[in-house]
């Protein structure tokens, strides 16, 4: 017997089968969900060197290429983009799909240990990563600004206060500042007169450095209790 002798015998009943199934096609078709791109996330690790002062050129070479040549030797790697800019680098490592996202953090910080020597020594903080796809666009954009404070008190209340607040929020993959106007003090001297002294360029540095850290200026030790004395005499303005 035929598949198709029940329904030429009976085709009323047919009918209504097939009016059923048009009838649940309409009903369930606003319910299906839209997705034109399956969701895919690739493995993407962020890696960013601070380094105030240093030219973009300088990023590249002293920074930027050390760092690069780690993670080309690490397995699983698809794609390194590095952005330097004045005193700030920026590296995205992709992976491909079936890499895990820890595993390659691992990776990247043992890479980033292994690049450490050849680093320049005077770094104020070593290389961080972040578990982000730099290429993901932010989700909220927030716009600070006041109309009685210049725009450095608003930079540091924003990066000190504002910044640290959001980070905390469960679910935040990374917080950026763009539009900085961080506080500046350029120094000129003259070759010839800093020469006649019996000092280099690099010594006028180390001094500026070391009066410029908020550390602790000494300590009072006694018999069974020691104290430190915190004093804040960081430089934060240029006599003139």
């Amino acid at each position: 017997m035929s598949i198709s002798a029940p329904f030429i015998r009976r085709p009323i009943a047919t009918s209504l089968l097939m009016a059923a199934i048009v009838l649940l096609g309409i009903v369930g078709y606003p319910l299906l969900p839209v997705a034109p791109l399956p969701q895919v996330e690739f493995p993407t690790i962020q890696v960013s060197v601070q380094y105030p002062g240093a030219s973009p050129e300088t990023m590249a070479s002293a920074v930027a290429t050390p760092l690069e040549r780690q993670f080309a030797q690490i397995p699983g790697v698809s794609q390194i983009v590095s952005t330097s800019a004045l005193g700030n680098t920026s590296i995205a490592v992709q992976f491909v799909l079936s890499r895990s996202i820890d595993a390659a953090a691992q990776d990247i910080q043992t890479a980033i240990n292994q690049a450490g020597g050849q680093l320049p020594p005077d770094l104020p903080s070593p290389p961080l990563y972040r578990k982000v796809n730099p290429a993901d666009p932010p989700v909220v954009i927030i716009s600070v600004q006041s109309d009685i404070l210049p725009i450095e008190q608003v930079d540091d209340y924003a990066d000190t206060r504002l910044a640290q607040q959001l980070s905390q929020i469960t679910g935040v993959g990374q917080v950026n500042i763009t539009g900085e106007q961080k506080p500046a003090i350029r120094i000129r001297l003259d070759p010839d007169l800093v020469a006649a002294l019996g000092l280099g360029l690099e010594d006028v540095r180390t001094v500026v450095n070391n009066a410029t850290v908020d550390r602790p200026k000494g300590a009072f030790e006694g018999p069974r209790q020691a104290f430190a004395v915190l004093a804040n005499d960081q430089v934060l303005a240029a006599k003139r």
